[in-house]
């Protein structure tokens, strides 16, 4: 019977593991609101209603960063602008 055992406690310390990876995720998904949330201010983006926010990122995303930016007549080409962080 120690097999038994050993695939209970095997069961136990994967439930454990994927809490762990639960809360992981949670702070990380907090992480990237806060990154993602702190482009958009500022932009005039946040003027947007939280609905029409989320369907212009669904519909961009469709078209792809390169197709969306093309579309609304910005250079591709140009380089992106790059935030730098202060120290």
């Amino acid at each position: 019977m120690p097999s038994k055992r050993s695939a209970v406690a095997a069961l136990q310390k994967l439930e454990a593991d994927r809490l762990a990876l639960d809360r992981r995720q949670k702070e990380l998904e907090k992480q990237a609101a806060l990154e993602l949330g702190s482009v958009i201010l500022g932009t005039g983006l946040e003027t947007f209603s939280k609905k029409g926010l989320a369907r212009l990122a669904v519909e961009l995303a469709k078209l792809g960063e390169d197709e969306a930016l093309k579309r609304l007549g910005a250079s591709i080409s140009s380089p992106r602008p790059q935030q730098t962080s202060v120290k």
